[in-house]
């Protein structure tokens, strides 16, 4: 009976101590991630105000608990003899971030005033910052659960529901300009890093602790203790006017920052609306240039118009002219012979009037040269009647009629 007590008092605190390794595992992962939030938080807050370098203690507390959730149960690197010497979360990310498109490992990996694997790590934090690839080489090795298990313990947070949540939240850090030297003291790989947790500390103190703590200030006053009072009452008051003042300095701050941004759209308002003026007028001065065009287009066509009702004119008297001298020829053959010296002065007119009309230029030539003002001239000159006879003289002349 007694060896059975003792068997089960042992398996109960094999359980207790497994059920107390997990749950101290899962404070530790809840802690981490909790005080991750709020260092970016407060990243994305001061950023608001002046610009992220290696100064900057909120940057130095969000590098240190980066490094603690990349190290928490990292495994490690078995020697020859079968000893397990501590590594840094560099090797891991080396392996793990090959696929990243456009990484910088090989630069970390050249880099000559870098020679421990923690500096490695914590200059590829800065750089990787400095890109806003963080979120993306941080997804990048999570997705890659083969190489991460390899290289963590179970009850890791990388390998645990809290791996996305680390994902999601250096995404908010794309959005600020960071500005680091990697030649600073932030690199030196020989200490480890702390996180300083007191700026996310906050104690709330409930209503029944502040009632007690009111009337044991009371009863301590009615004892005749006159200095305690002010002496335990001065500082909160100290502490929360402080406190006002650092929010009206934030608040003078934001408003500054505010102005500044009202003044650059404002210039930048006034000069689009200047670009603006000048792209409407130069519209307006295109819009008159085509009406201007089609206006000359127009004109121009007419000018054609006309000039081929008279090329037509022209044709038309020509052709009357040659079915007038076919007619005298008919003519001609069916006269006597004492005419024939008459009619043949009458052929040496007509042949006369037909080398006038060949020295008059071509329908051909006319028509190449339409769009000049100097051919519709000599179109126009064309109509007198040195160069076109009139049929109606060649008709009634007498030495056409027969005897």
């Amino acid at each position: 009976m007694a060896s059975r007590s003792l068997g089960g008092l042992s398996g109960s605190r094999g359980g207790g101590k497994k059920s107390l390794s997990a749950r101290n595992a899962a404070v530790e992962r809840r802690n981490l991630i909790t005080v991750c939030r709020f260092s970016v938080k407060t990243l994305i807050d001061r950023s608001c105000f002046e610009t992220i370098d290696d100064s900057s203690p909120e940057f130095n507390n969000f590098a240190a608990i980066l490094e603690q959730i990349l190290t928490h149960r990292l495994k490690g690197q078995v020697t020859w003899f079968g000893y397990e010497s501590p590594r840094s979360f560099w090797d891991y990310i080396r392996v793990a971030c090959r696929k990243v498109s456009q990484n910088c490992i090989c630069s970390i990996e050249n880099m000559e005033n870098v020679s421990s694997s923690r500096a490695k790590g914590r200059a590829w934090i800065r750089v990787a910052l400095m890109e806003k690839h963080l979120s993306e080489y941080i997804s990048t090795a999570l997705r890659d659960f083969k190489t991460t298990r390899r290289f963590y313990e179970d009850g890791a947070i990388v390998l645990g529901e809290e791996a996305n949540m680390l994902a999601g939240m250096l995404l908010g850090l794309n959005a600020i300009d960071f500005s680091f030297c990697l030649k600073g003291e932030g690199l030196d790989g020989n200490f480890p890093a702390v996180i300083d947790y007191t700026p996310y500390l906050k104690f709330t103190q409930s209503s029944d602790s502040i009632s007690s703590d009111e009337e044991e200030l009371r009863t301590l006053g009615s004892s005749g203790s006159e200095s305690s009072t002010p002496e335990n009452v001065g500082p909160p008051f100290i502490m929360d006017e402080n406190s006002w003042f650092n929010k009206c300095k934030r608040v003078k701050q934001k408003y500054q920052l505010t102005l500044e941004q009202k003044g650059y759209l404002e210039e930048l308002l006034r000069l689009r609306e200047n670009q603006l003026s000048e792209s409407v007028s130069q519209n307006k001065i295109l819009l008159q240039r085509i009406e201007d065009s089609d206006l000359a287009h127009k004109l121009e066509k007419e000018q054609l118009e006309y000039i081929i009702v008279e090329l037509q004119d022209q044709l038309k008297s020509y052709q009357s002219l040659e079915q007038l001298s076919a007619d005298v020829s008919l003519s001609q053959s069916s006269l006597d012979p004492a005419q024939s010296q008459e009619g043949d002065g009458k052929q040496d007119t007509l042949n006369s009037i037909s080398e006038g009309k060949e020295d008059t230029p071509s329908l051909l030539g006319l028509c190449g040269s339409l769009t000049s003002v100097a051919s519709y001239k000599s179109l126009t000159s064309l109509k007198s009647n040195d160069y076109l006879p009139s049929p109606t003289t060649e008709m009634t002349s007498p030495g056409l009629t027969p005897s």
